[in-house]
């Protein structure tokens, strides 16, 4: 698709008119129906925010980003008929993406074999200097991460996902996410003080 995508990460409102739950509810039915024009009009309202969330942690290859977006819409597409209207639709979807997301960090991430003990420094952030950026320039500085402290920091803070839960899905040791998540937080103190004291 041609036009710019917003990689904010979070889902749209619905549009005025009918309420948001019975069009949602036309929208699933007639995408289940095999509309195209529904099809694409659910995946134009809710691909901007799934790709806004891929991007966190695939933020160095469109390419890679872009086939997760297409293989998470195919689940999404395809199990449809399963979402029960319990809970929120946008809820659902990023379920479905962050599996995606997790397949994919699961099959094309090298085996992490670190031995290096938790260490027990601060690496406690000061939220004053952090309310002070934009929510575009801390995502601009958590991408500077390397890989792993940059997907084990988005999966504990954004996804909320315990350390036995990344563990698996990035296939390492519990000690060596909890490594890597302090390390994540004393790189981004480090980055977030010396922007903020430019």
């Amino acid at each position: 698709m041609a036009k710019a995508i917003n990689v904010s990460g979070h889902f749209p409102t619905s549009e005025p008119g009918l309420s948001a739950h019975d069009e949602l509810k036309i929208l699933i039915r007639d995408c289940i129906a095999l509309s195209r024009t529904s099809q694409k009009k659910l995946y134009e309202q809710y691909s901007p925010a799934a790709y806004g969330i891929i991007r966190k942690y695939i933020h160095n290859n469109e390419g890679a980003a872009r086939e997760i977006l297409n293989d998470a819409f195919f689940k999404i597409f395809r199990d449809l008929h399963q979402y029960s209207f319990q809970g929120a639709f946008e809820g659902w979807i990023r379920r479905i993406v962050i599996h995606t997301v997790s397949d994919y960090l699961r099959k094309n991430m090298k085996e992490d074999r670190m031995t290096r003990e938790v260490q027990p420094e601060d690496a406690y952030i000061n939220s004053v200097p952090v309310e002070n950026l934009s929510h575009k320039e801390l995502l601009a500085i958590i991408e500077t991460l390397p890989e792993a402290q940059r997907n084990v920091f988005n999966l504990f803070v954004f996804e909320n996902y315990s350390h036995k839960e990344i563990s698996k899905i990035l296939n390492m040791q519990q000690n060596n996410c909890r490594w890597h998540l302090n390390d994540a937080r004393r790189r981004l103190k480090e980055k977030i003080n010396a922007l903020i004291n430019k």
